[in-house]
């Protein structure tokens, strides 16, 4: 009962706050496999909030297209940090030397996430799909392997 009481003091004098983070051990499982699937994924929700009809809706299409935008949403957030985990984690300052560019590269993939949340267009999805897919071929390079 003292122990309790203890930590009931200890928590209100110094309160703490719930962290989330990725796993910083440095397992060394890394994969743009996911960021790819998400980029994908956003591109067919695209595909078909576009292909939705534009006049005489019915409630089951306003639920598609609720749902369809949903999950654009969803993935172009987790397209951004599957690459983010990727640049923070996966990628050291050597790779620089064979990818002079991979800041930049990253930088504009993760804007093309920002982007195809605001907006509903198959041009920008496809970049972004093109985008994680070089990000993709960089890793495999940088790992040493030819494996997509």
């Amino acid at each position: 009962m003292m122990t309790r009481n203890l930590l009931f003091i200890i928590s209100k004098i110094l309160p703490t706050k719930v962290a989330y983070a990725h796993c910083d051990v440095p397992c060394g499982i890394y994969d743009p496999k996911p960021a790819q699937i998400a980029a994908q994924t956003v591109f067919k929700m695209v595909q078909l909030i576009i292909d939705l009809p534009t006049e005489n809706k019915t409630i089951g299409d306003k639920n598609k297209f609720f749902r369809y935008v949903l999950t654009k949403e969803e993935h172009a957030r987790k397209c951004k940090e599957e690459i983010l985990i990727l640049l923070t984690d996966f990628f050291k300052p050597e790779h620089l030397k064979t990818f002079p560019n991979l800041h930049d590269i990253f930088w504009k993939a993760a804007k093309l996430c920002s982007i195809n949340k605001q907006e509903v267009s198959l041009e920008h999805a496809q970049e972004l799909v093109k985008a994680v897919d070089e990000i993709a071929d960089m890793f495999h390079m940088a790992k040493g392997s030819s494996k997509k």
